[in-house]
């Protein structure tokens, strides 16, 4: 494994988020399958994967046998997922969405695991385009907590009363608008797939430590807010978290 370093970087600090990041459940095994299945990336190509943080999914595309080269800007964030893929298959070094620091015409697929909503969506996509070779792919993906489970509407309702207008931005939005915007790619191909993430309820509550848009909108009452959920939860040993986790995959256009 190596760790190259530029120094571009972005608005979003993780900084004090990191160490509580990898509490945050894993991408659906079977979305990921899927991506695979369509994208078909070639083996003799790395994957490039923007935004990996603690390497949530950089570890998923490891684990199919791709070679990774995972960018990432925040040192906090990098240095983990440094850790967290030792000795494996992977490159890391520092960039945005919309600078990488990588070589052009180089991927057949190039991924955002929870990070292209912190980016300036197109100019991000024409670097990807940069990215790709011919007919390559672009991935991009979130987890989104089931809202009905009694469990996240619970929490739900705690945030909605300590922050009325709390809004969860683009990432929960449907992206094939800007995709379709960008002129670059072929019509989106909408992936879905289903997980739990069953954990202690002491990590679900660190979890919640990592959430950069509830940070960015608590503000100063954001250590309340967390706190708030930690005496909603009291008495509970072990969560189950459903989630259904979202992937949006475009083919560079001819």
């Amino acid at each position: 494994m190596k760790n190259e370093s530029n120094k571009p970087q972005t608005t979003w600090d993780y900084t004090s988020l990191a160490a509580h990041y990898d509490r945050r459940a894993d991408y659906s095994d079977d979305a990921i399958d899927k991506i695979i299945a369509l994208t078909k990336p070639p083996s003799n190509l790395p994957i490039a994967d923007v935004g990996a943080g603690t390497a949530k999914l950089t570890k998923l595309l490891l684990a199919r046998g791709y070679e990774v080269r995972a960018v990432e800007p925040n040192d906090a964030m990098r240095s983990f997922g440094i850790k967290n893929t030792e000795g494996q298959n992977v490159t890391w070094s520092v960039g945005t969405g919309e600078e990488t620091g990588l070589p052009s015409d180089s991927f057949g697929l190039v991924t955002f695991g929870s990070s292209f909503n912190v980016t300036d969506r197109l100019r991000t996509l024409s670097e990807v385009q940069r990215l790709l070779v011919s007919r390559g792919w672009f991935a991009c993906m979130w987890n989104h907590r089931d809202l009905n489970d009694p469990i996240q509407a619970k929490v739900e309702g705690i945030i909605q009363a300590a922050i009325p207008a709390y809004d969860y931005g683009t990432r929960r939005q449907d992206q094939t608008a800007v995709i379709r915007e960008s002129g670059l790619f072929d019509e989106p191909v909408t992936i879905e797939g289903t997980t739990t993430n069953t954990l202690p309820a002491e990590d679900y509550i660190d979890a919640w430590r990592s959430h950069a848009t509830l940070q960015r909108q608590a503000g100063d009452a954001f250590a309340e807010v967390v706190a708030s959920i930690e005496r909603a939860l009291e008495g509970m040993d072990m969560v189950s978290v459903p989630y259904t986790t979202r992937v949006w995959c475009a083919q560079l256009a001819e």
